[in-house]
């Protein structure tokens, strides 16, 4: 095989290596992609424990299981998530629970829906702002619950505490249980319509719903709270339930992770959040949500990237484990074709200056010694000039050259055989010449 073969050999082989190490470390990156994942979701009576189970039926058709932690609520999933030794990945939140807690290490995958906080109370007057509850008994959620952290910052803008109101730490059935048992005045809800206690309170005619006359200030006032509008009859138009317009104030459901937790999960997670919450709602327009639009933690950069531009070409139309592969195949791959093609336009001006360089180191020799034959005066070293012509001739007979390099070493050769005569000149004009006048004297 000539030299430009086993260079061109050489080379291949070394991108074959190159290709089997980036498949390997694409193979063990890979294996970082964790096949199970826990989410904090809430009680069992509760929309997040529902919507867990849709979440973890819809990861596993990727292979991907979803193992629900059932916890108070949002503030201690909030907690969980922020522990890196509680085991939890992910976990559902609301607006106004991050300040409760060392929110620095997660991020909001989405927000999901709107989650309005629902009063309902016993009272013959109508009652429009929350001081108006103070003196009375008012269920406001138990400790770790999402419902407690939203309403205490607002009972303490409108001075209700327990020095001056009973509050009382119930929630969802059991809280509205004694509202209608009128154990209570009143007992407080945040979640979606869908929530049994809220929707079982809205289809209770003994129960009033309070409709926030200042709720534009609460939206003003706190950053993580909007304004909302329920229409009468938009629960049930049969029932008329509401029977009035609603004014309602509101924080947004989110869907957080730990800000390590690998993209891909991420993406798989706002996928099902699309999947579970892009219909229209009773206040949410058809694909609302889920969105990235910042709610009180920092959002996550892959999931905004997911959100704007949606699944890569390779998850649209390869199964899970095999996209996340080649993603990061190419990811290893792109830094190795960064070297490699240059390297590889390179190679044949390599391979030429390696076949040349076996030519031209002789070139210097021969130059300075044709110098020294052209100047040289006086005694000429006539036979270490032609030892070197020897030595230099017999290297130029041993290199090997590819066919389309060997003009240039009969070049060489030529050249030497130039320099040679020049050497057989000079000795030729050194020998002495015979005088006539020397030839007739012997005679």
């Amino acid at each position: 095989m000539s030299p430009n073969g086993r260079a061109l050999l050489r080379g291949a082989a070394l991108i074959g290596v190159l290709v089997v190490i980036a498949g390997l470390g694409a193979w063990f990156l890979q294996g970082t992609i964790p096949r199970k994942i826990v989410i904090a979701s809430g009680v069992r009576d509760g929309l997040y424990h529902e919507y867990a189970v849709r979440y973890a039926k819809i990861l596993a058709r990727d292979g991907v299981k979803l193992e629900e932690r059932e916890t108070a609520g949002a503030v201690d999933n909030a907690r969980l998530l922020a522990d890196r030794n509680s085991g939890i990945d992910a976990a559902f939140m609301q607006g106004g629970v991050a300040k409760s807690i060392d929110s620095t290490a997660l991020v909001m995958i989405a927000s999901l829906y709107y989650e309005p906080l629902w009063v309902f109370y016993r009272d013959k007057a109508t009652l429009t702002q929350l001081d108006e509850l103070r003196y009375k008994r008012v269920a406001i959620g138990a400790p770790g619950q999402g419902v407690r952290a939203f309403v205490e910052p607002l009972l303490a803008a409108n001075n209700v505490s327990g020095f001056n109101t009973t509050l009382v730490p119930l929630s969802n059935i059991e809280a509205l249980r004694a509202l209608q048992a009128n154990e209570i005045d009143a007992a407080m809800f945040v979640g979606g319509v869908q929530s049994p206690a809220i929707f079982q309170g809205l289809h209770d005619t003994t129960l009033k719903l309070m409709s926030f006359e200042r709720a534009e200030a609460y939206a003003r006032r706190f950053p993580h709270i909007d304004k909302l509008m329920l229409p009468a009859g938009t629960v049930d138009f049969g029932l008329r339930i509401p029977p009035t317009d609603v004014k309602l104030i509101a924080t947004e459901a989110m869907l957080a992770a730990r800000d390590d937790l690998a993209p891909p999960i991420i993406n798989l997670l706002y996928e099902a959040a699309r999947e579970v919450h892009s219909s229209q709602g009773y206040f949410e327009a058809p694909r609302e949500y889920p969105n990235t639009d910042p709610v009180d933690i920092p959002v996550s950069v892959d999931a905004d990237r997911h959100h704007r531009f949606g699944p890569s070409l390779l998850h649209r139309y390869l199964p899970f484990s095999l996209a996340t592969y080649v993603e990061r195949l190419v990811i290893l791959l792109v830094p190795l074709v960064v070297v490699i093609v240059p390297l590889v336009n390179l190679l044949p001006q390599i391979l030429r200056w390696r076949a040349r360089s076996r030519i031209y180191r002789w070139y210097g020799e021969l130059k300075l010694l044709e110098r020294d034959v052209d100047l040289r005066s006086g005694d000429l070293p006539i036979d270490k000039w032609l030892a070197d012509l020897d030595r230099i001739e017999a290297a130029a007979a041993r290199i090997k050259t590819p066919p389309s390099y060997a003009s240039e070493a009969y070049t060489l050769r030529e050249h030497i055989a130039l320099v040679r005569r020049s050497v057989m000149a000079k000795a030729e004009a050194m020998r002495p010449v015979k005088s006539p006048v020397s030839s007739e004297a012997s005679l």
